[in-house]
């Protein structure tokens, strides 16, 4: 897979914050103007563009948008590829939720207002280095944000043993988390199911919980995160690293 100059290596934990602080200094944009669009989201989202290239036409890559990545070993690959400003927080999460040992991806919004325009759908996400990091793993997961005062986790997606280790890993660390009919997630054109077993999961985290993750969800809040946060990123870690390739099993396919 060629991957493109804005990646770094997993051996450099801080590669994201630092790529984006630098991008700041390059736009000479002064830190406490720095928005995102911290709104609640929309159930369902749809950008400007239906696909990467559309939207490589009209925004510029290290000023409207980055794309930071990570390569690891242990078959995840964790992924906000409506990252940055597009659903703010989702970044940080997974970030911290693949560390040093699983592969990362994140397709980050940097617009000042805007971000949303950015938002391509999971199921058209065509970017190639997320693509091909997705079809590289065994099994994928997918941090979003969706609108919700209440502090919830809606999961979905194919890998049911997965979604079950998840849901008992948040309930026994206190989180909220179900499964919603509005976010189903087991389209198999949907990015968290393009990985080479056509499985994933896709975590839904509501606006209040995200908010309760982080002093608040502008770019520089997001540099504090919460005890919540490192409860929510503990429980993830803990299942990915119990987790038995060979009690692997997808959902029967259905659109």
């Amino acid at each position: 897979m060629n991957l493109p100059r804005y990646g770094f290596a997993p051996s450099d934990p801080g590669y994201a914050e630092r790529d984006v602080e630098k991008i700041i200094m390059i736009k000479n944009i002064n830190k406490k103007q720095v928005p995102s669009d911290t709104r609640s989201y929309p159930m369902c989202i749809f950008g400007k563009y239906n696909t990467f290239e559309q939207l490589q036409e009209k925004e510029i890559q290290g000023i409207d948008y980055q794309i930071v990545w990570q390569n690891g070993g242990s078959g995840f690959a964790i992924m906000a590829h409506h990252g940055g400003g597009i659903e703010p927080g989702t970044t940080e999460i997974a970030r911290a939720v693949a560390g040093a040992d699983h592969s990362f991806y994140s397709f980050m919004g940097l617009k000042k207002k805007g971000n949303l325009d950015l938002h391509i759908t999971s199921r058209q996400f065509d970017e190639p280095t997320g693509t091909g990091i997705a079809n590289d793993s065994k099994t994928i997961l997918t941090f979003h944000g969706c609108k919700g005062k209440e502090e919830a986790v809606y999961i979905g997606g194919r890998d049911i043993i997965l979604k079950e280790k998840l849901k008992e890993s948040f309930e026994n660390a206190g989180f909220s988390v179900m499964e919603d009919t509005r976010f189903p997630g087991v389209n198999p054109k949907n990015i968290c199911n393009r990985s080479s077993l056509r499985k994933g999961v896709q975590l839904e985290i509501t606006a209040g919980l995200r908010n309760a993750m982080f002093k608040g969800l502008m770019v520089l809040n997001r540099k504090g995160p919460t005890m919540i946060f490192y409860q929510f990123v503990k429980a993830v870690r803990n299942t990915l690293s119990e987790y038995r390739w060979t009690e692997s099993k997808c959902e029967t396919e259905r659109l």
